[in-house]
């Protein structure tokens, strides 16, 4: 019998809005690919162990600083050199949930997926929250509809992608 194939969708959210998109993905990939594991976790409770067992990847993050969150670099931290050269070529997707533009916090994520030679199947999906007063930087998000759609597509695509050895 064949092993399960895995998708490992790792995420950190700080007003819950990063968290929202990564569950659109998780909900959408396990149901376009119901025989494909889909593990939802969070950055601080993921390790290499979990990076080396999955088959594709969705990494989400908000972007604090002009940069991923700190617990997302800490992810990558703890997961880079005991995951080097022994992942290339398997896919990944970028989740960024932005109070402005996200592409430090995108051009971040693409540079260590380009260190593990891993392959995006599509480009960074940055939702704009336009929160740009500390008040609204702080406060719980709600991501709209139509973005969540888009989180949803991008999970589904690379659930399938995976489950069918296109990837």
């Amino acid at each position: 019998m064949a092993m399960a194939r895995t998708l490992l969708i790792v995420y950190h959210s700080h007003t819950g809005g990063t968290a929202q998109m990564a569950r659109a993905a998780a909900e959408a990939a396990g149901a376009a690919e119901p025989a494909l594991a889909v593990r939802l976790q969070r950055a601080v409770d993921t390790g290499p162990a979990d990076v080396l067992a999955a088959d594709g990847y969705v990494f989400a993050t908000p972007e604090m600083l002009a940069a991923m969150a700190g617990p997302m670099k800490d992810f990558f931290d703890r997961c880079y050199y005991p995951a080097l050269g022994r992942i290339e070529g398997r896919p990944y997707a970028a989740l960024v949930c932005a109070g402005s533009d996200g592409t430090g916090a995108a051009r971040q994520l693409e540079r260590i997926a380009t260190g593990w030679r891993m392959r995006a199947v599509a480009p960074a999906l940055v939702v704009c929250t336009h929160a740009q007063t500390p008040e609204a930087i702080a406060a719980p998000k709600r991501i709209g509809e139509g973005d969540l759609v888009r989180c949803a597509e991008l999970g589904a695509a690379l659930a399938s992608g995976i489950a069918l050895g296109v990837f």
